[in-house]
């Protein structure tokens, strides 16, 4: 299976500002309809607890597009489970991996915050990396990466200007081992 990891971060590596979650407020429009076309084209998308909490006023479910939301306590979430469009778990990443090869998935989205981003990273399950970068700086807000023990090589694949303010959107694959 294919896993992708999608992010936006400021120029720093910060992938929210301050203690505000809604990356809307500080992310270009170009990066929002990037985004939302790959999440359009895509049928299995995997995000941590925090992240779903902020995106769920925009999350429109779709038949055929599952959503999974990795958190430590599903059953919090029971109730808001909507079959084959939308499940919690506490799975760890090569499980969930496994169990959507098993179901015929061919291509994951990892849109998480920085644990989830994290957790895949070191799982070795990433095989692309899709990260926009806005022209922002600020100093307080949640790391790309929320694990200081993650060292990964990646190539860089290609380069989209997406504005005039230098927004880019960045590919990055693997380098065969």
């Amino acid at each position: 299976m294919k896993v992708i990891m999608v992010a936006v971060s400021s120029l720093n590596g910060k992938i929210t500002k301050e203690k505000d979650p809604n990356i809307y407020s500080w992310t270009s429009k170009e990066d929002s309809q990037l985004f939302f076309s790959l999440i359009e084209k895509s049928n299995l998308i995997v995000m941590g607890s925090k992240t779903y909490e902020v995106a769920r006023k925009f999350i429109q479910h779709k038949k055929n597009r599952l959503r999974i939301v990795l958190t430590k306590t599903p059953q919090k979430y029971l109730r808001e489970s909507i079959g084959g469009m939308l499940e919690f778990t506490n799975e760890n990443p090569q499980k969930l991996v496994n169990r959507m090869k098993n179901k015929g998935y061919k291509k994951m989205l990892v849109v998480g915050g920085g644990l989830t981003n994290a957790l895949f990273l070191k799982s070795k399950l990433v095989n692309e990396v899709y990260l926009t970068i806005e022209p922002r700086l600020f100093g307080v807000g949640t790391n790309l990466l929320n694990e200081k023990n993650i060292d990964v090589q990646l190539r860089l694949t290609s380069i989209m200007k997406l504005n005039k303010q230098g927004t880019l959107h960045l590919k990055y694959s693997f380098p065969q081992v």
